[in-house]
């Protein structure tokens, strides 16, 4: 039966496959997929896992056989028994094989994945006690499970039923399908792991349109929904799904109709996409000669490469917390940084790298460990430059590996989440630190830019302070738009009352951009407002001529430049932020 999951659309296009869920019942599962050389020893892990329990049965079975009757009833011995022949199933023992044979799962996730499917099979048996040996298998699983942990092997509590399983509408079962993943939740350090993954797309239970999830997503260049509620309660493993990136919808178990009008659909967005590609190196500059600069938004080192293929100018945002995140509180050294950062460096080949001081805290926590501490609101607690204060030495250990960089090519060096003059000459104290410390030791280092990210109102109305200090600003207008709205831009029950058209909104980014250009220091948008095709034309009339987005969102951006005029849009920019509804005015 076909069904459709409404979430809130993140990332555009439609992706077509085979549903991964990664539901949050056993969030304490690694997921991850391994090399085709580690097939073997995967699959070892999962052997050792089964002889382990069917030894602990044995070993109970003959303690039993010493017992008496009331001692040991039969039910106990017919248990073991069962559960030793669940052991031996050859569907399980084929099943969790293909899982990491032919999709590369890890151990546990492949035995995981097997369970749900053969739940799946004793949900739709009519025999009631057959139905009910559903609970031994799960058994058996989680004492294979707990033993690959090295955790030995109480029985587990059986999970709630799942609901019945529907039959498939389209018959291809091959293992090249496009796969899409189904999760309660991605925390970065999740997304990170998925960055070179074969996932066509994903929807996730919780989040909202500026949620880190969201970001990776669009920095993915992936069909994604969030906030999808039950999303991953409601889809089974394999369920053939749609997502529509476009309208924010999951469609699950498509008719064949509803299948090859998306199909129809997704070969018209990679038409637009190839077409796009086009524009790839031409100059991005407004049809009234004003050049514009289009530059990256990156997480790792690694993601200069599409950042290059995109045609940017240079990396506008590297989000080093990247680099501190899923390590249980192994921050990393110097060195590990400075090879991170220079490599980075050297893989624009000489364009200019703005380096963002880690940004830890509220949606990205250093590691999940950290998820669930008692803050009553994180996104207004420790994080980003407040918790780098807070750690000095771990600060000034980023700082010197950035500096180091800097002897390899252009770099700017960016301060997230200022608000007080105090905190502007801490950090700046700190800096200065940093080199005396670099000279002290006698290891060469360059000259950076220090910049400001303008994404607290207070920042935004404290502008002259900030120039006064700092080289250029970068408007973060993800956290901007959170901070002035009062809304917590990661919870999908407030979604809706997220408003980048928001007039209070619209008027902090208009005067931090003229002011700016009033001292002619360097103002840029680094935040998903940058690569939104629908403020584009807006924020040139504001008088912006930096945008940085994520690689895959630079050429529908430079499109829109392309196609404009800036000196004209200038008295229409200034209406729309003008206005008591800049969103109906915008779209007019």
């Amino acid at each position: 039966m076909t069904f459709a999951i409404h979430g809130i659309a993140v990332a555009r296009g439609i992706a077509i496959g085979r549903a991964v869920v990664m539901g949050s019942g056993r969030a304490d599962v690694a997921h991850y997929f391994i090399e085709p050389s580690q097939v073997e020893s995967e699959i070892e892990r999962v052997r050792v896992g089964r002889d382990a329990v069917s030894d602990e049965i044995h070993r109970l079975q003959a303690t039993i056989a010493g017992m008496g009757p009331k001692e040991a009833p039969h039910e106990l011995t017919a248990l073991l028994d069962v559960h030793l022949m669940l052991l031996q199933d050859e569907d399980l023992i084929a099943g969790v094989k293909h899982w990491i044979t032919d999709r590369l799962y890890n151990a546990e996730w492949a035995l995981i994945t097997q369970l749900e499917v053969l739940s799946r099979q004793f949900d739709d048996m009519e025999d009631e006690y057959l139905r009910e040996r559903k609970a031994d298998l799960e058994q058996v699983a989680e004492r294979i499970l707990r033993y690959m942990k090295g955790m030995g092997s109480p029985v587990a509590q059986p999970p709630a039923p799942k609901r019945k399983t529907q039959q498939d509408l389209l018959l291809d079962d091959s293992v090249d399908v496009p796969l899409v993943l189904v999760a309660h939740d991605l925390s970065p350090a999740d997304m990170l792991q998925f960055k070179q993954s074969v996932f066509a797309g994903f929807v996730t239970d919780v989040g909202g349109k500026t949620s880190h999830t969201a970001i990776v997503a669009r920095s993915l260049d992936i069909p994604a929904v969030v906030g999808a509620r039950s999303a991953s309660n409601l889809v089974r493993q394999d369920d053939w799904v749609i997502i529509d990136g476009d309208s924010g919808v999951m469609i699950v178990d498509p008719s064949p109709i509803i299948l090859a009008e998306y199909g129809f659909k997704q070969r018209q967005a990679e038409l637009e996409r190839s077409r796009l590609g086009r524009l790839r190196h031409t100059p991005a500059m407004t049809l009234d000669s004003q050049k514009i600069e289009l530059l990256a938004n990156i997480e790792m080192p690694d993601d200069t490469a599409a950042a290059l293929r995109a045609g940017a100018v240079g990396v506008g945002l590297f989000r080093s917390e990247f680099l501190f995140m899923g390590r249980e509180g192994n921050l990393p050294n110097e060195e590990e940084q400075y090879l991170a950062y220079r490599a980075a460096v050297e893989g624009m080949h000489g364009l200019p790298v703005t380096i963002r001081t880690v940004d830890v805290g509220a949606d990205k926590p250093l590691d999940e460990s950290r998820r669930d501490e008692a803050h009553l609101n994180p996104a207004l607690g420790l994080r980003a430059i407040r918790w780098s204060l807070s750690e000095p030495e771990m600060f000034r250990t980023q700082l010197r590996a950035i500096l180091r960089a800097a002897a390899h090519g252009k770099v700017n060096l960016l301060v997230p989440m200022l608000a007080h003059a105090t905190e502007i000459r801490q950090t700046l104290s700190l800096i200065d630190f940093a080199r005396a410390e670099l000279d002290n030791r006698g290891i060469p280092y360059g000259h950076v830019d220090i910049g400001a990210m303008i994404e607290i109102p207070a920042a935004a109305l404290s502008l002259r302070t900030f120039l006064k200090y700092f080289d250029f600003l970068s408007i973060g207008t993800n956290d901007l738009i959170q901070y002035t709205l009062a809304i917590d831009r990661a919870d999908e029950s407030v979604a809706h009352l997220y408003d980048p058209c928001h007039p209070a909104v619209l008027r902090l980014v208009a005067d931090t951009i003229t002011e700016c250009r009033r001292q002619g220091k360097g103002v840029s948008v680094c935040g998903e407002m940058a690569g939104d095709t629908q403020f584009t034309r807006l924020l040139l009339g504001l008088g912006l001529r930096s945008f940085s987005m994520h690689p895959a969102q630079i050429l529908a951006v430079k499109q829109e430049v392309l196609r404009a005029d800036a000196k004209r849009l200038e008295p229409w920019a200034q209406q729309v932020v003008d206005s008591e509804d800049p969103g109906r005015a915008l779209e007019a």
